[in-house]
C-alpha cells in the first residue's frame, strides 16, 4: 500500500517492530528483577530492587499496547491470525496469570504486613517468570511458522507446545535476567550491586550459548530462513551481525570486570537488538511467517493513512514522557527510598 511512492505497509511494519523492541528492552529488565528475586533473600535488598523500577514499570508496558494496537489497525489479518494461534500463551497465561498477577503483587507487596510480604514476593516471582517464559514461547511459535489456509488460522491452539518454542521461553528468561542484573548495576551499589555483577558474567555466557543454539535450530528447521542468512547475497550481512554479537559479549564481560555501571547494560541492549534484527531478517517480508506478507495482511490505504496521522502525534508523546520519567528518577536507589 503506497501513496506518492511511500509504502505505508513498510512504515507500519517499522513502527510495530520499534514498539515491540522498546517493550522487550524496557519491560524486559523489570521482568528480569522478578526472575532474579529468588537469588536475593534480604528483604531490604528486595525493596531496593523493586524501587529501581517502581516509578516506571507500568509505563514500560505502554509499548506493548502500542505494538498490539498498531498491528490491529494496520494489519488486521495478521492480528486475527496471530492472536488466534497464540490465545493460550498470550491471553490465559501471559496476560492473566503473568502481567496482571505480577502487577497486583507489585503494588500489594509494599502495603502488605511484613509477615505476609513473602506471599506477594512469591506472586511477583511467579508472575514475572510466567510472563517472560510465555513471551518466549510466543516468539518461538511465531518463528516456527503459523499455519494459514484461505486467510484463516489452520492450526490448533496447542501448536506452541513444541520443543523449539519452549526452548525459546527458557532463552527469554535468561535474556530478561541479564537485562535485570545489568540494570541493577546502574541503579544500586554496595553488596547488591556486587552480587548482580557476579551473576551477570555466567548469564552472559549462557545467553550467548542459547543464541547460538536457537540460530542453528532455526536454520535446521527452515530452509527458507537458512537461505536468507547464508544465501550468496546475504552471508556477509549474517557474518557482520554475528561478529557484532561476539563483540557485544566481549564488551559486556570486559566492562563487568572494569566495574562500569552503565556500559554492561548498554552492551546487553545491543546484543538484544542484534537478536531482534536477526529475527526481522529471518521473516522478511512476511508478517505471518511463512506465508503472509506485509502487503497481503495490510488494511486499506485510507485506514493505514488515518492511523498513521494519529501515530505521528502519540509516539513522540510516549517517547517524551518515557524520557522524562527516567530523567526524573535517575541515579542510585538507596535502602529506605520509596515511591509508594
Amino acid at each position: 500500500m503506497a501513496i506518492q511512492g511511500i509504502d505505508l505497509s513498510v512504515i507500519w511494519g517499522v513502527i510495530i517492530a520499534f514498539g515491540l523492541m522498546m517493550y522487550v528492552i524496557m519491560d524486559g529488565f523489570d521482568l528480569g528483577l522478578g526472575i532474579l528475586f529468588p537469588l536475593i533473600s534480604d528483604s531490604s535488598d528486595r525493596d531496593v530492587m523493586m524501587n529501581t523500577v517502581a516509578p516506571v514499570w507500568d509505563g514500560n508496558e505502554t509499548w506493548a499496547v502500542l505494538g498490539a494496537a498498531a498491528l490491529y489497525g494496520a494489519f488486521p489479518l495478521a492480528y486475527s491470525v496471530i492472536l488466534e494461534a497464540l490465545y493460550l500463551p498470550l491471553v490465559l497465561v501471559l496476560v492473566l496469570a503473568g502481567l496482571i498477577f505480577r502487577g497486583v503483587a507489585f503494588e500489594f507487596r509494599f502495603k502488605a504486613h511484613p509477615n505476609k510480604r513473602h506471599l506477594w514476593d512469591k506472586a511477583f516471582i511467579g508472575g514475572s517468570v510466567l510472563a517472560t517464559f510465555f513471551q518466549g514461547v510466543a516468539i518461538g511459535t511465531y518463528i516456527s511458522g503459523i499455519a494459514v489456509v484461505d486467510r484463516q488460522f489452520a492450526g490448533t491452539g496447542w501448536d506452541w507446545v513444541a520443543p523449539f518454542p519452549l526452548f525459546c521461553g527458557v532463552g527469554l528468561l535468561l535474556t530478561y535476567a541479564l537485562l535485570g542484573s545489568t540494570w541493577l548495576l546502574i541503579k544500586t551499589d554496595g553488596m547488591l550491586e556486587s552480587r548482580m555483577r557476579h551473576y551477570s558474567r555466567p548469564l552472559t555466557y549462557l545467553l550467548a550459548l542459547v543464541i547460538v543454539v536457537i540460530c542453528a535450530w532455526t536454520a535446521w528447521l527452515h530452509d527458507d530462513i537458512a537461505q536468507r542468512w547464508f544465501g550468496a547475497s546475504h552471508w556477509l550481512r549474517s557474518v557482520l551481525i554475528a561478529v557484532l554479537a561476539v563483540l557485544a559479549v566481549v564488551v559486556i564481560q570486559k566492562t563487568l570486570r572494569m566495574r562500569h555501571s552503565h556500559m554492561p547494560f548498554i552492551a546487553v541492549v545491543g546484543l538484544v537488538f542484534l537478536g531482534y534484527l536477526g529475527l526481522a531478517i529471518s521473516i522478511w517480508p512476511n508478517i505471518v511467517p511463512p506465508s503472509i506478507t506485509l502487503w497481503q495482511a495490510a488494511a486499506p490505504l485510507t485506514s493505514q493513512l488515518f492511523a498513521l496521522i494519529g501515530a505521528l502525534f502519540i509516539i513522540p508523546i510516549i517517547l517524551g514522557y518515557t524520557f522524562w520519567s527516567y530523567h526524573v528518577f535517575r541515579g542510585k536507589v538507596q535502602a529506605g527510598d520509596a515511591y509508594h
